[in-house]
């Protein structure tokens, strides 16, 4: 069947809970239950059989690899997608009513466009799995998990909020249900939803056994309950249980694509609290499980040029590039030669940036907050003021204030990018993750507006956070913390002047 069939089928064959460390032993205790329950249930299975009855063949190893990858939601290895892939469309085209498999093709292409940064695969995907929903139109779980999956690929959380509060309301207690949807409440900003929907993940079996999730042996699910624990701790501002959760995570892991993608999420938060050594070796542990984890190779771009390995760097974000073009990538790249000073090289890597972005609008991606950042520091200041004001009405997240904030400041609007900038770190709005770059962004901005003690705080917590947090950005934040340092100083000495004047004045 051709690429352009309604259904989507393609020819693949020729493509290349609660705190602290009490809630982690919890989410970890219910996790190991249930893959030894789950074994139990299997055993007893095959145990009361009868001899004339057997199960069914096993799939294909790479394949059931990979349907267990995406049943779970989990990471899957391109060639596993691949396989998997090419049997269901072959499955397809003989069993054309099959409203699961085409669920299970939808979520494969989500997989597979997410793994490459191929956007391409995201209109094959949409339409696996709206003809699933014409075959099965209600108490679809899996195309409705598969939606909000695409969704949140896509950047659209609005949606994937939608598409997984379907998917909840059709299976409550299915636990596939729940991690896309957690997904799209932390695109939205709503981080009270995204605690009270993993509270929720938390009291169901985390083995998935008897879920119809696709998860086998229940690591799958145990490790994404993990990884989601890990996300949410994260927003919390809760580091250290954010961490354990994500150790714990790739500790669990079985398949070595979702071993690597927990290590990549131990090295980015490694990365955040400014531990590059560390950092750097999660990134090297999740290549030596996966070489295909791109992500871990743009991982590794951020911590050698933090160690000041700047060839290395650069060849770290190049491989990664060649294999995974996102955006961000491109941006990171272009700023680490601009702080080189090779501004030819830079200005090629905007170039790419761009035409990322626009080959990804093409195909339903919203990059956005990306390209609102980069045009902020790099392009049209204005331009990113009315398409992050845009962003803002449809996600306000504390990612999406901060770079607003960001672009009004860099336009003059320091008065309103201070609102913008206090929400992204407003621990009453949920803004409490720890990140450097907001609070530079936020002291550099009251710097403008002449606060500068509140300058001076947040300049200087932006450094003990992570000092290396960007190659362009920390030279400045350096600068700018010395300049007003070097004020309180003066301000200090001029007010015990004064003191000693008046004491000396008293006593006459």
């Amino acid at each position: 069947m051709e690429s352009g069939d309604e259904s989507g089928i393609e020819d693949e064959r020729g493509s290349g809970p609660a705190a602290g460390a009490g809630g982690r032993e919890v989410v970890l205790r219910r996790v190991v239950v249930g893959a030894v329950v789950g074994c139990f249930v299997l055993g007893g299975a095959l145990m009361v059989m009868p001899d004339g009855e057997r199960p069914p063949p096993a799939l294909p190893g790479p394949v059931a690899r990979a349907a267990n990858a995406v049943g779970a939601g989990a990471p899957a290895s391109l060639p596993d997608l691949v396989a998997l892939i090419g049997e269901r469309e072959a499955h397809l085209r003989a069993h054309p009513g099959d409203a699961r498999s085409w669920a299970e093709l939808g979520a494969a292409y989500v997989e597979r466009g997410e793994r490459t940064a191929e956007p391409r695969y995201y209109p094959k995907a949409e339409k696996a799995l709206r003809t699933s929903l014409r075959a099965r139109p209600k108490r679809n779980t899996e195309a409705f998990g598969g939606l909000a999956a695409l969704a949140n690929a896509r950047h659209d959380f609005r949606t994937a909020r939608r598409w997984g509060e379907a998917a909840v309301a059709a299976s409550p207690k299915r636990w596939t249900a729940y991690p896309a949807l957690i997904d799209a409440y932390r695109g939205v900003g709503d981080y009270k939803a995204a605690r009270k929907a993993l509270a929720r993940l938390l009291e169901l079996p985390s083995g998935g056994v008897g879920s119809g999730g696709g998860a086998a042996g229940g690591s799958p699910s145990g490790t994404q309950v993990l990884v989601r624990a890990g996300l949410v701790y994260r927003d919390q501002g809760r580091r250290e249980d954010s961490a354990a959760a994500l150790s714990d995570a790739a500790a669990l892991a079985s398949a070595p694509a979702e071993r690597a993608d927990c290590l990549v999420r131990v090295g980015e938060l490694a990365w955040e609290r400014g531990e590059p050594v560390e950092s750097l070796r999660a990134f090297e542990a999740a290549l030596r499980a996966d070489p295909g984890e791109h992500a871990a190779r743009a991982g590794q771009g951020r911590a050698l040029a933090a160690l000041g390995r700047h060839s290395e760097a650069l060849r770290a974000y190049q491989s990664a590039l060649a294999k995974q073009p996102l955006p961000q990538y491109a941006l990171e790249l272009g700023e680490l030669y601009e702080s080189l000073g090779v501004g030819g090289a830079a200005r090629a890597q905007y170039d790419v940036l761009r035409a990322r972005v626009r080959e990804g609008a093409a195909e339903g991606v919203n990059d956005a907050l990306v390209l609102g950042l980069f045009e902020a520091d790099h392009g049209d200041a204005g331009g990113a003021v009315r398409r992050l004001r845009a962003e803002w009405a449809r996600h306000p997240s504390a990612a999406v204030a901060d770079a607003l904030g960001w672009a009004l400041h860099r336009v003059g609007d320091d008065r309103e990018a201070v609102r913008f900038a206090t929400k992204a770190t407003d621990r009453v709005r949920g803004g409490a993750v720890r990140a450097a770059l907001y609070a530079y962004h936020r002291g550099a901005i009251e710097r403008e507006l002449g606060n500068l003690g509140a300058a001076r705080r947040h300049l200087g917590e932006a450094l003990r956070i992570n000092p290396s947090f960007s190659p362009v950005l920390v030279p400045v934040a350096v600068r700018e913390l010395g300049e007003l340092e070097e004020v309180a100083e003066v301000e200090e000495a001029e007010g015990l002047e004064e003191v000693e004047e008046f004491g000396g004045a008293e006593g006459v």
